[in-house]
């Protein structure tokens, strides 16, 4: 006897509920590896990884599963139209796992693994050479899974549509070279007021235990819950775990800049706070989870730069952090660390990347990535091009390995295509603020006194409830009433600028 529909899609939201299961264990054993794995537990840890890539790779590939799939896609006229969607969901992600053979899989999950201890101890020596065979291996692994599953199109956006579903690097291209062009004038008009740049506040002297009570005085003012999240070190700011009720947060400190440690941990705040603010009932659900990198990076980006490097946000938080650094603070407004937060000094580290310049990071990285994915760039070549691109982006000359082409953890993960979702994120982040202002009325008001939460729930009621149930594209429709485009990433950082400059 035939099932029933309902049987059927019932079916499905438990299989796919036990894959969002094996996805969290993976998330935390990551977490574990950069936060508190001993290293001699380096291959152990990369051999448990691997065993969990396979059995979840053959979950995904079960062929009861691909025929029940299969079924609920002949009789989506049955279906209510969020069934409808959960099943095309739950088909993007079994359809390229059922075109990844299980050995690659789990060799591509233990290459990762192992090669993210090599990267670690690379970068620390500043020596490229030593990560060089690793990152062979994995450019080599991702092709062959990129071709595995592109359904058309180029190599990279095989990869690319991991992160940003339907993104292609025919469209995303051009916008981040758009992004440079637009930037360039911006920034000639700083380096023309060279005055204008004062950093000395946030240079001073910063205790690390104080900065680290500091954040999370910050993060909790934010409205992160720590009763469902946690705030950690590691060599590079993240954010792990499996929201809404376990959440990771890492950041890196610098005793010397207050920026580093702050703006990193607020970052990955954003990226806790869509996390935290998704819908529980869906939580093991196909459409639970956030829409995409892009729509995450936004939420880490507005509350990185849109909140946390406002003047308003100053305003508030100039006195208590007065009260716990009064020796760094002495002789300093405000304003003088509004100014600092905000200097545009192009620089050789992305994380610690001024507003304007950040963009220009990503094009680089972008440009090279998809170099490395479709063969036109060896990887024994990407240093000296590395070097040559940030030197063409932003006059800078890079000294060594280590705050060139090996500062960044993401290709030692593997996750080639994720970068560009940073930019689209900026872009994203202006359209969905000047939304929230039209709609909430004087938001510096709100965060000169110290509130928050406003915005917090606005999002959480405009975006982290939705889950899945919107495309990107019709998220951004419904928010700010146009698609993603540029413009008011350019209204706000040229205001900003104006503000800086005057």
């Amino acid at each position: 006897m035939a099932q029933s529909t309902s049987t059927l899609f019932s079916d499905l939201e438990r299989r796919c509920a036990e894959l969002r299961d094996l996805d969290h264990l993976g998330s935390i054993l990551g977490w574990d590896q950069e936060v508190l794995m001993p290293a001699a537990a380096a291959e152990s840890r990369a051999q448990a990884l691997a065993t969990l890539a396979r059995v979840t790779h053959e979950r995904s590939v079960d062929p009861a599963l691909l025929d029940l799939l299969g079924e609920l896609r002949e009789r989506t006229a049955e279906l209510e139209p969020e069934q409808q969607r959960a099943v095309a969901l739950a088909w993007r992600r079994v359809r390229p796992a059922s075109q990844i053979p299980a050995e690659l899989a789990a060799e591509f999950a233990l290459t990762k693994a192992r090669a993210l201890e090599a990267w670690r101890a690379a970068r620390q020596a500043s020596d490229f050479e030593a990560f060089r065979p690793w990152l062979e291996q994995l450019v080599a692994l991702a092709r062959r899974i990129a071709e595995a599953t592109r359904a058309g199109g180029e190599l990279y956006d095989a990869l690319l549509d991991t992160y940003e579903p339907e993104a292609r690097s025919a469209a995303v291209l051009p916008l981040l070279e758009d992004l440079a062009r637009s930037s360039a004038p911006l920034l000639e008009r700083v380096r023309a007021a060279a005055g204008s740049q004062r950093t000395k506040v946030a240079r001073r002297r910063y205790p690390l235990a104080d900065q680290q009570a500091f954040v999370l005085e910050v993060l909790g003012r934010m409205g992160f819950d720590f009763e469902r999240g946690r705030l950690d070190r590691s060599t590079h700011p993240f954010c792990g775990g499996n929201g809404p009720t376990d959440v990771r947060l890492t950041t890196r400190h610098a005793e010397k800049d207050l920026r580093v440690g702050l703006y990193g941990a607020i970052h990955e705040a954003g990226h806790g706070l869509y996390e935290q603010g998704l819908d529980p009932a869906r939580s093991r659900s196909i459409l639970g989870g956030a829409v995409s990198m892009a729509i995450h990076e936004s939420q880490s980006r507005l509350w990185e730069n849109l909140v946390g490097r406002s003047r308003a946000f100053w305003k508030f938080w100039w006195k208590p952090l007065k009260r716990r650094f009064p020796q760094a603070t002495q002789g300093y407004k405000s304003e003088d660390m509004w100014r600092a937060v905000n200097a545009i000094e192009p620089s050789f580290i992305r994380v610690e990347a001024d507003e304007l310049t950040y963009n220009l990071h990503i094009l680089l990285r972008t440009r090279l990535e998809e170099g490395l994915i479709s063969g036109s760039l060896a990887v024994a070549d990407l240093p000296a091009a590395w070097n040559q691109g940030l030197r063409d982006l932003l006059g800078l000359e890079v000294e060594n390995d280590a705050q060139g082409c090996l500062q960044d953890i993401h290709w030692s993960m593997g996750a080639f295509g994720y970068f560009p979702t940073y930019s689209l994120g900026n872009l994203y982040a202006a359209q969905f603020m000047e939304a929230a202002r039209e709609e909430l009325g004087d938001l510096d008001a709100a965060f000169a006194s110290g509130e928050f939460l406003p915005l917090r729930r606005w999002l959480q009621r405009e975006i982290h409830r939705h889950d899945q149930l919107e495309t990107p594209a019709e998220l951004v429709q419904r928010i700010s009433g146009r698609p993603l485009d540029s413009a008011a990433w350019q209204r706000a950082m040229g205001a900003k600028i104006d503000a800086l400059l005057a």
